[in-house]
């Protein structure tokens, strides 16, 4: 008598989905506190810096905590599925985990930390969005079919399998209709995309103010190309400014004694402010520093009173 191995069926698409799901909210989470940790530590100056990095080393921490050791994902844990090699018919191989962290986590902070950098011209930065548009056709794949949730999965061959049995009573939820709304969207930019080719022209519009460059239209404000502002840099990512540099101010502050000048720290970046500014509580801080700490938190970081970034008021003399 043979002995007969047990089979797993394949996961199902919800079960897929809120695995994905789930583990968004836990790198989320996790994200969240260690910022909170290094923000009371080192000051928003140095995370806004490095938040590119945080992001990366939190996301690749993650997943080498689960998906590197070879376990579930919390996601995973959660709706009982796990990692299939389609090659083989195993487990991923130590190799496969690897590729499965780096894939996910490694070009967009790539991306996000040098795209910017590149000329205009360059079809490095065309990248990005080459990569997104086929993220988007595997979405509308998986919604259809259901096998691959994620680009990185499709390529490495992996599909998950479920360790709840199916149900012969009962039909799974369908998600066709979101890939044919994926696909209608993936057509209608393939058109606009064809559209602006066909349409693009060599002569200049000065009269709105736009202008042909490397055979694309540019848009200027005050003799300033809009793609020149939007890649510069961030004033949050700049180093510290020196008090005695500070050019929104009008004291001088080499005169100042020295214990005075003790008591005007800012309280997130624990430096001297610079372009000093007041909450409507009344509170001082850096001007990058409470702007950059209000982009994340609609609060005062001291009374924790509401924060509106149009209400900050830039003071010079103090």
């Amino acid at each position: 008598m043979s002995l007969l191995l047990p089979s797993f069926p394949f996961a199902q698409q919800a079960q897929i989905i809120r695995s994905n799901q789930r583990d968004l909210f836990q790198v989320s989470s996790l994200r969240e506190q260690t910022e909170n940790v290094l923000r009371a530590w080192l000051g928003t100056r140095w995370l806004s810096r490095w938040d590119k990095e945080i992001e990366f080393i939190v996301k690749a921490g993650y997943y080498s905590l689960t998906i590197g050791r070879g376990t579930q994902t919390l996601g995973e844990e959660y709706t009982g599925i796990w990692l299939h090699s389609s090659h083989n018919d195993r487990r991923p191989s130590p190799q496969l985990r690897a590729a499965m962290i780096l894939l996910p986590t490694l070009p967009p902070y790539i991306a996000a930390r040098w795209g910017s950098s590149l000329p205009q011209s360059s079809m490095l930065r065309r990248i990005p969005s080459f990569i997104e548009i086929l993220s988007e056709i595997n979405l509308a794949i998986f919604y259809l079919r259901g096998t691959y949730y994620t680009l990185g999965r499709r390529v490495l061959g992996l599909h998950y399998i479920s360790s709840i049995p199916e149900n012969p009573n009962s039909r799974p939820p369908s998600y066709s209709l979101l890939g044919i709304l994926i696909g209608v969207r993936l057509i209608y930019r393939l058109i606009n995309f064809l559209r602006s080719g066909n349409s693009t022209t060599e002569k200049s519009d000065n009269q709105n103010g736009k202008q042909i460059v490397d055979g694309t239209q540019e848009t200027y404000i005050d003799d300033i190309s809009v793609s020149s502002l939007l890649s510069a840099p961030s004033p949050e990512d700049q180093p510290p400014l020196p008090a005695e540099e500070d050019q929104r101010t009008a004291l001088d502050v080499a005169q100042i004694p020295e214990d005075q000048r003790a008591g005007r720290s800012c309280t997130l970046c624990l430096e001297e402010r610079t372009a000093s500014t007041a909450t409507e509580c009344g509170h001082l801080f850096c001007w990058n520093c409470i702007v950059g700490w209000g982009r994340e938190k609609a609060e005062c970081p001291l009374c924790r009173q509401s924060l509106k970034l149009t209400r900050l008021l830039p003071v010079y003399n103090l």
